[in-house]
C-alpha cells in the first residue's frame, strides 16, 4: 500500500480469521492496518513499510512471534517499533517470556476487541510522545550547534583582533624604532610570538570542528605522562615538580600522541594557574624551584569509557582556588575563561572534544578540600 507507514499497524497471524477479525475493528476505529500471515513475512513487510506498531501471534509455525521480536530487537531500525503480542498462551511464565524479549504489551485470546482497541492506542499515544520528543531533541541539538557557531565565531574575531592590533602595535614600534637594532629584535621576537598564538586559536579551531578519529598508535602509559609533563614544564617554562602515582606502570594504551601529550599538558597548566599570580618575583621563584606552595597530583586508574570499553583514568589535582562560579556552568563552551590573556579560551572545549572523538570524556569538578580535580577517561584500545 501507499498510505504513510506511520498511520499502519502491521497484524500478523497464521490465521486468516483471527487477521480479519483485529483488522476490521482497528478499520472502524479509523486505523490503517497492515497483514502478514508468517514470521517471514512480517519482517519483510516491517523493512519496507516500517509500522507504527506491530500485534503479532506468538505461535506460528517456521518462526514464531517470539523470534521475530527478537529479530526486530537487535536491528536498530525497527528496535523503536513497539510490539504488542496476542496469543492464547495466558500463563505467567509466557507473559514474563514475551516481555523479556521485548514486547510492550501482552492480550490474551479470546480478545476483547475493545480492550484491544484501547491497548493499541495507548500504545500510539507513546509512538507520538516519542516522536515529538525525538524532534525536540534534533531542535534542541540544532539550536546548541547555532549558538556554539555563534560563540566560536564571536570568540575567534574577538582574539584574531587583539592578536592583529597587538601584531601592528610591534610593527608601527619597529618602524619607529628601526635605527635601534636591539629594540627592533626584541619587537620582531614579540610579533613573532603573537603570529604564532594567531596559528594556535586556528589550530584550537581545525580540531573543534574535525569529527574524525585522529590516527592512533601504541604507547606505554608512563611515557605518556612523563612526556606531557616534560612539554607542560618546556612549553610554560615551569622547573616545579608535578607529583604522579600511576599504579597502572607501563601499560600500552592506544591514542593519538601528539594530541593526547597537549591535552594533559593544557590541564596541568590548568593546575598550576589556578593558585593565582605569585604576589612578587622572589614568591614565584620559590613556587617555581620547589612547587611546594602550588602542588600538583597526578594519578592514573583503571577505568570503563562512556560506552563500556576498558578504559584508563587521568586525575589532575590542585588545591588551588577551585572552580570561579561564573564559569561554573559554562567551563567547556568555547572561549570562556577566567584568564585576562589575548587568545585563550578554547582549552577545555577542545580537551574534551577530542576526547570524545576518542571515544573518551573530560569533566572537571570541585576536589573535596578545596581545589580542582580534572579526570581524563580515555579507552586503552581504538575501535578500528
Amino acid at each position: 500500500m501507499t498510505s504513510s507507514s506511520q498511520d499502519k499497524i502491521l497484524i500478523v497471524d497464521d490465521q486468516p480469521v483471527n487477521v480479519q477479525l483485529l483488522r476490521r475493528k482497528l478499520e472502524r476505529e479509523g486505523l490503517g492496518v497492515e497483514t502478514a500471515s508468517s514470521g517471514q513475512e512480517a519482517l519483510d513487510l516491517v523493512a519496507r513499510e516500517q509500522p507504527v506498531l506491530i500485534l503479532i501471534d506468538v505461535m506460528m509455525p517456521d518462526m514464531d512471534g517470539i523470534e521475530v521480536c527478537r529479530r526486530l530487537q537487535a536491528s536498530e531500525a525497527t528496535r523503536a517499533i513497539p510490539v504488542i503480542f496476542v496469543t492464547a498462551r495466558g500463563a505467567r511464565e509466557h507473559k514474563i517470556e514475551g516481555l523479556s524479549v521485548g514486547a510492550v504489551d501482552y492480550i490474551t485470546k479470546p480478545v476483547d476487541l475493545d480492550e484491544m482497541v484501547a491497548r493499541v492506542r495507548t500504545q500510539l499515544r507513546l509512538v507520538s510522545i516519542n516522536r515529538e520528543m525525538v524532534d525536540l531533541q534534533k531542535r534542541l541539538d540544532e539550536s546548541r550547534r547555532a549558538a556554539l557557531i555563534g560563540a566560536v565565531t564571536q570568540g575567534i574575531a574577538h582574539n584574531l583582533n587583539n592578536l592583529l592590533a597587538v601584531v601592528l602595535g610591534y610593527v608601527d614600534l619597529i618602524k619607529i624604532q628601526h635605527n635601534k637594532p636591539e629594540l627592533v629584535k626584541n619587537n620582531a621576537a614579540n610579533v613573532e610570538k603573537a603570529v604564532k598564538r594567531i596559528a594556535g586559536v586556528i589550530k584550537q579551531l581545525n580540531l573543534l570542528v574535525v569529527q574524525t578519529r585522529p590516527p592512533a598508535s601504541r604507547v606505554s602509559l608512563q611515557q605518556l605522562l612523563d612526556n606531557s609533563i616534560a612539554r607542560y614544564q618546556a612549553a610554560f617554562e615551569i622547573t616545579a615538580p608535578v607529583t604522579v602515582t600511576n599504579p597502572l606502570g607501563d601499560l600500552e594504551v592506544e591514542v593519538h600522541v601528539e594530541s593526547f601529550e597537549d591535552i594533559l599538558s593544557k590541564l596541568l597548566i590548568n593546575a598550576w594557574e589556578s593558585y593565582g599570580p605569585a604576589n612578587a618575583p622572589a614568591d614565584a621563584a620559590a613556587d617555581n624551584a620547589v612547587g611546594a606552595s602550588r602542588p600538583i597530583e597526578l594519578r592514573t586508574g583503571a577505568a570503563r569509557s562512556p560506552v563500556g570499553a576498558e578504559a584508563f583514568a587521568i586525575f589532575i589535582e590542585d588545591r588551588g582556588r577551585g572552580i570561579a562560579p561564573e564559569i561554573r556552568d559554562h567551563m567547556f563552551e568555547p572561549f570562556v575563561s577566567t584568564k585576562q590573556y589575548v587568545g585563550v579560551g578554547m582549552g577545555l572545549s577542545i580537551a574534551r572534544h577530542t576526547l570524545r572523538t576518542l571515544g573518551g570524556d573530560l569533566t572537571v569538578a570541585d576536589r573535596e578540600g578545596g581545589g580542582v580535580t580534572a579526570t581524563l577517561i580515555c579507552p586503552v584500545e581504538q575501535k578500528k
